[in-house]
């Protein structure tokens, strides 16, 4: 399969809008509570698209998205723009193959310019395939925030991972 990596456009906003809101139906892998409309992602995409080092980065097969990767502010505050938070959301067909691997690298690839100190990943528990990933991307776990978010009727705990950029 010839999968291709690149900047997300415009015409990738309603595939990953299906994508995101299978991880909002069926996991607390996100704590949105309700599927969000492809207008608001598309509001949300022009927010971090194009904003310094702020990417979102999609994996494609014959105009198939396959999965994102991002970089968004960690926080929003002065000082603390060398920091950003990362994720991934792969269409559940193609997980266990390497393209959460290959969407960080290519993700990290085109912020590496950028004056960035860390990225940090939050990772609603329990998720060993999201574990796995981001250990494998040298990413290493700072600490777990107990009973962040309830969704599906239960409290979820999010392990926050960090990995350094400089």
């Amino acid at each position: 399969m010839n999968i291709t990596f690149s900047s997300a456009q415009d015409k990738h906003i309603e595939q990953m809008t299906a994508i995101y809101n299978h991880y909002v139906i069926n996991t607390a892998a996100t704590f949105d509570a309700t599927p969000v409309t492809v207008e608001n992602r598309r509001k949300w995409f022009f927010k971090y698209a194009y904003t310094g080092p702020h990417r979102i980065v999609v994996a494609e097969y014959n105009e198939r998205v396959l999965g994102y990767a991002l970089s968004m502010p960690y926080v929003s505050r002065k000082s603390i723009t060398t920091a950003i938070e990362t994720c991934v959301f792969l269409d559940p067909q193609h997980i266990g193959n390497g393209i959460g691997t290959r969407l960080y690298d290519y993700l990290f690839g085109s912020l590496f310019l950028e004056d960035l100190h860390r990225a940090y990943a939050g990772i609603t528990l329990p998720n060993d395939a999201s574990v796995a990933l981001h250990k494998k991307l040298g990413f290493h776990s700072v600490g777990v925030c107990k009973e962040v978010g309830r969704k599906f009727g239960k409290y979820w705990d999010v392990e926050w991972y960090e990995k350094e950029l400089t």
